[in-house]
């Protein structure tokens, strides 16, 4: 062991070897262990932002002229006046114009509401069609076979309510003859009835002989009625009860006027004659009803039997196959209709393009002020005939100052006129925010460093005088706010296969979820629309 501590040389490459292997050991180790963090899924507003950076450049006034002469009808702008962007200022005369656009837009109108009429035509034409080539579902079979079951149904019913109603016919035919007009007969149901009280001799003698007649009548009709049913001839059993309603009705018309004319005497007292009265009219009465009450069971049947007839055609229809010279008739009507369709979207193309025509000349009839800003210049009176491109308006902007800045092609898309942005310029530094407006973009591109950019110009809200012309401006622009959403970081969000997916930690395990995104802000977040809920705890991986 001496031996050994006097010769460290022999150790020392030992121990450095070993310490070698260690790290090694623990390195790789260190290697397979995953590091991440998390973060919690939560509801906050997210704001989308571009930043650029531009230069601050002096405001340039504005000179307007009517592109076309004409006579001054309206003059909104006073010298020194502020106004707003978008705000009317002179107005020419455009009343003609007014109504030719009026009467175009109508037309548009007009237009579209028949095209909705052949496009409806065309789907039916077109489901027409597809229903020959198809042949009918069995399930349409097989409803229309329900119907056609409903309608037999219903015929029956029909029927039936048909021989009631010629039943209740006889019932009141009986009962007016026999209970209200006998009363005042003797011998009524014999070969010689005759009346108890004297009246007009012919008018007596026809009485006597209906009354005499009808008996015959009610008998027959009886008897026929005992083997009525459904299956029996039911149209000669209508005509008949037709007949005889009419019989009975007849011979009530001449008992009315009889006991009408009656007067009291010795033989008959008045009471007498009121109930004659009474109970001849109640005769009368139930026997227009029984009338009425057979008329409308007759259209009753007429009805049934003629549904039930269409929806057996409808049957045999949806049964039947449709031959080649049906589908080609049914082809002609589809192109006929898809014709009208094509020339209609033809009719509104052009119903749209003389509205915007009139529309564009009526904008040129009126002068708007393009920024807001200060009137520095007014020429334009009512009633004055003002020539083509003469100015007659110069505007000022109302800040002293504008930015101009190149927004990138990958941002463009996310500016619009109107944009509020927030500006620190760099002789204020950071702290000193200004307030400004985007209130241009040019439509043509301009090339920095091979990259395509797009001016874009900014107005102060305010004026300020530390503003000066050529300063470096740092703007932050507002393109876009979602309140009140969930949101994790973005680093959260990881992408495989064309998918986005998201480890949530639920217990002590964690699970990978498919989310879908929305908004990202410019702070790091990203909007979660699909997959993930608020207080979800995220893991954040650093690979």
């Amino acid at each position: 062991m001496i031996n050994a501590l006097k010769k460290p040389k022999v150790y020392i490459p030992v121990i450095i070897l070993i310490i070698i292997i260690v790290g090694i050991v623990f390195l790789s180790n260190r290697g397979d262990k995953q590091e991440f963090d998390t973060a919690i899924a939560q509801r906050i507003d997210l704001t989308q932002e571009v930043s650029v950076t531009g230069r601050v450049k002096p405001a340039q006034s504005v000179e307007l002229a009517f592109e076309k002469s004409g006579k001054v009808s309206a003059v909104y702008a006073d010298v020194g006046k502020e106004v707003l962007a978008g705000q009317i200022l002179v107005v020419l005369g455009n009343s003609e114009l007014a109504a030719q656009l009026s009467q175009a837009q109508a037309g548009v109108e007009s237009a579209q509401a028949q095209l909705e009429q052949y496009q409806a035509a065309l789907e039916t034409q077109q489901a027409k069609l597809n229903e020959l080539k198809l042949g009918t579902r069995p399930e349409e079979i097989q409803i229309q076979e329900t119907k056609v079951a409903n309608a037999k149904t219903s015929l029956e019913d029909a029927k039936n309510n048909l021989i009631v109603q010629i039943q209740d016919a006889y019932t009141k035919s009986d009962d007016a003859i026999r209970n209200k007009v006998d009363q005042f007969f003797l011998n009524p149901k014999g070969t010689n009835p005759q009346l108890t009280f004297f009246t007009d001799s012919q008018l007596e003698s026809d009485i006597e002989s209906k009354r005499l007649l009808i008996e015959t009548t009610l008998k027959s009709w009886q008897t026929s009625l005992e083997t009525l049913t459904t299956s029996s001839d039911l149209e000669s059993y209508i005509d008949v009860a037709k007949k005889n309603l009419s019989q009975t009705k007849n011979l009530l018309e001449k008992a009315a006027l009889a006991v009408n004319g009656l007067t009291p005497n010795s033989s008959i007292s008045q009471t007498t004659i009121d109930a004659y009265k009474s109970d001849v009219s109640t005769g009368r009465t139930n026997i227009n009803t029984a009338i009425v009450n057979l008329t409308t069971a007759e259209e009753k049947l007429r009805t049934a039997e003629s549904n039930l007839k269409l929806e057996q055609d409808n049957l045999a229809l949806k049964k039947a196959k449709a031959t080649d010279e049906q589908i080609t008739a049914q082809e002609a009507q589809v192109k006929q209709a898809e014709a009208y369709v094509l020339s209609q979207q033809a009719q509104i193309k052009q119903a749209k393009a003389n509205a915007n025509n009139y529309y564009a000349q009526i904008s040129k009839t009126v002068i708007r002020a393009p920024i807001n800003g200060t009137i520095t210049q007014q020429d334009a009176k009512v009633g004055e005939i003002v020539s083509a491109n003469t100015v007659i308006v110069s505007l000022m902007s109302v800040s002293q100052f504008e930015i101009e800045a190149n927004i990138p092609e990958a941002d463009i898309a996310k500016v619009n006129v109107g944009n509020d942005a927030k500006v620190t310029l760099d002789a204020y530094g950071n702290d000193v925010v200004f307030g400004v407006k985007v209130v241009a973009i040019d439509p043509a591109e301009t090339i920095i460093d091979g990259v395509a950019t797009y001016k874009v110009t900014f107005q102060f809200v305010e004026k300020n005088e530390r503003i000066k012309s050529g300063m470096t401006a740092n703007i932050d622009i507002s393109t876009e706010k979602r309140e009140n959403v969930i949101a994790i970081p973005q680093r959260a969000v990881v992408t495989k296969n064309g998918e986005k997916t998201v480890k949530v930690i639920i217990g002590e395990e964690t699970k990978e979820v498919k989310v879908k995104t929305g908004m990202r802000d410019s702070y790091g977040s990203i909007e979660i629309l699909e997959g993930v809920n608020e207080g979800d705890t995220v893991v954040i991986t650093f690979e």
